[in-house]
């Protein structure tokens, strides 16, 4: 069986840069922020929104939120 988590980054420009690997579930929240959890349960909150999925790159890339 093949993996199907992704990597989230951060999109700043035309740069992007590794924000979280391995992550298992997004989830938007109410105050306008993403919580991603990983495969081995860790979470980390950012406010961001999605700017992007590639499912096939298995990419997801965010955009921060000020």
């Amino acid at each position: 069986r093949q993996m199907c988590e992704s990597h989230a980054y951060l999109r700043t420009g035309d740069q992007e840069e590794l924000f979280f690997e391995n992550v298992d579930r997004v989830e938007p929240q109410e105050d306008g922020g993403v919580m991603l959890e990983n495969i081995f349960g860790q979470r980390k909150m950012i406010r961001a929104r999605i700017k992007e999925l590639a499912l096939v790159d298995h990419k997801i890339i965010l955009e921060e939120i000020e």
